[in-house]
């Protein structure tokens, strides 16, 4: 399963299957520790992802791209060689880090935060950002050299076990405070990392046995290595104080609006913890296809082939949009009834159709932004990243205290133009293409919101009628993806021919190789 469409197909499945587990396990902790608690666990968020941003995010990146490359030349040696290189450099980073994070745990709860109730969840989350880079450092390098079943085994099994881990601790030790709370989820957290980070050393050391190392002239990777990691690096630490930045500002411009810190922070937990996760739950295939795109194009940029990503563009933009925009569209119908039932909270759903549209948005961007990470133009994608994050930013600071979180769903979707459409013009431009308007959004696009319209009518009149919450959305469902299917036909798409290009490309993919 070394070619891009199995690879595609099994992170898919693995990363629908994360999805649902994941959307399971936050519907229980919501239920189980409520709002205001699911608030201040994501606020605690933004310092695990700037310290792995710090430490990890770009020798990821490194690592996946160079050993794609590597491994495209034969020499499987040095592939080793980049991950042990990555694999020091990355702790020489992040121990350091993590103490000053422990030390300084106080000041940056209460001051960075805003709120002491996070310091435990801080301290928790040093020892889990350790492990984590240990785990996707290993899960790149399998990535770049086509592997992709053992990080997918490993991802799936973690999945199951953070949820575990997470409802049994918060049953068995019962804490009584927002703080205990917080910190009892990271602790969770760090028990789910500790079976990655093993379970993918111990099947790296086992599956390279058979190569030898890498050669003394290899050495040079490590220079290689930094050049790519210290800019994605950089940029990325920049992205993600950007987005703490927001998340921070949320309650405080809330509370600045007018409500009381506890009505901030819940609202922020519906948003963040319920909301934003029911429209994320069918994106596992965004993430799945950018883990395959990614060192598939690094391999064809090796030989000179840079132009290869025309024609899987055109396939990857409109995969995305067939798959994707009747999601949402269904998803802004049915979300705010199912929502509220399963979170048990009337709050979930609030906002939704713009938040879907900047979701969809969102799934341009990454796909896009895979692409330049691919095509070794990473520096672009971070700059195209940081505007997006700058718009979203500029909205949370002048809009949420005087609208609400109508100011940030405005912001979430105006981002989202701004990310997708320079995403979209640098990829155009690097692969020499233009841009397909009907085929990758108006065609799918339009056939999802006459779908969402239908829907929404037949889900309205089956309520009134009586029926089931889960029966008027099965059904909803199960029509709507006839009525989408029966539109894009009326359009002039032949899913069939759709297919057969797809498959086309895989064999010529296949041959090449």
């Amino acid at each position: 399963m070394s070619t891009i469409l199995a690879g595609t197909v099994l992170l898919t499945a693995t990363g629908l299957f994360s999805q649902v587990v994941g959307f399971l396990y936050r519907m229980a902790l919501s239920r189980l520790i409520g709002a205001e608690n699911m608030g201040l666990f994501h606020l605690v968020m933004p310092v695990y992802s700037m310290l792995m941003s710090v430490t990890a995010v770009g020798l990821t990146v490194a690592v996946s791209t160079l050993s794609a490359r590597y491994h495209a030349l034969g020499d499987s040696g040095t592939v080793r060689l980049v991950l042990h290189r990555a694999l020091r450099n990355f702790l020489l980073l992040a121990a350091p880090l993590g103490l000053a994070v422990v030390v300084l745990s106080d000041p940056i709860s209460v001051y960075l935060l805003g709120d002491a109730r996070t310091r435990l969840g801080v301290v928790v989350m040093v020892p889990c950002m350790l492990l984590t880079g240990v785990e996707n450092l290993h899960k790149h390098c399998f990535y770049g050299i086509g592997r992709v079943r053992p990080p997918a085994a490993v991802e799936t099994a973690e999945q199951i076990i953070r949820a575990v881990a997470v409802l049994l601790l918060l049953a068995a030790l019962l804490p009584r405070s927002a703080e205990e709370t917080v910190g009892v989820i990271a602790l969770g957290m760090v028990l789910c990392e500790v079976f990655s980070a093993c379970a993918l050393t111990l099947l790296f050391k086992r599956y390279w046995k058979r190569f030898p190392p890498g050669p003394a002239g290899a050495e040079i990777s490590g220079k290689r290595l930094m050049a790519i990691a210290v800019p994605v690096g950089a940029t990325s630490l920049l992205g993600t104080l950007l987005g703490s930045a927001n998340s921070v500002l949320i309650p405080a411009k809330l509370v600045e609006g007018g409500m009381t810190l506890s009505e901030a922070m819940a609202e922020f937990g519906v948003l963040s913890g319920m909301t934003l996760p029911l429209l994320n739950l069918p994106t596992g295939f965004i993430g799945a296809l950018c883990l395959v795109m990614v060192p598939d194009l690094s391999r064809r940029t090796a030989r000179g082939d840079r132009r290869a990503a025309g024609g899987f563009l055109d396939r990857v933009m409109s995969a995305t949009s067939l798959l994707m925009a009747p999601a949402m569209a269904l998803l802004t119908v049915i979300g705010p009834t199912v929502g509220a039932a399963l979170f048990q909270d009337e709050r979930v759903g609030e906002l939704i159709l713009p938040l879907a549209v900047g979701t969809l948005l969102g799934c341009y961007q990454s796909v896009l932004s895979g692409a330049l990470n691919g095509l070794g133009l990473q520096g672009k994608g971070a700059r195209n990243a940081i505007i997006s994050d700058v718009v979203q930013l500029a909205f949370t600071f002048f809009a949420v205290s005087r609208f609400g979180l109508a100011g940030f769903a405005a912001g979430f979707v105006v981002s989202g133009v701004a990310g997708a459409g320079l995403n979209l013009a640098s990829v155009l431009h690097a692969a020499e293409l233009r841009v397909k308007a009907f085929q990758w959004f108006v065609r799918p696009v339009l056939a999802a919101v006459l779908m969402g319209v239908w829907c929404n009518l037949l889900f309205r009149v089956m309520l009134s009628a009586g029926t089931g919450h889960g029966w008027a959305s099965l059904v909803c469902v199960v029509l709507g993806v006839v009525v989408y299917a029966a539109a894009l036909l009326a359009q002039g798409l032949s899913v069939t021919d759709l297919f057969a290009r797809f498959g086309g490309y895989i064999k010529r993919k296949r041959s090449a190789i």
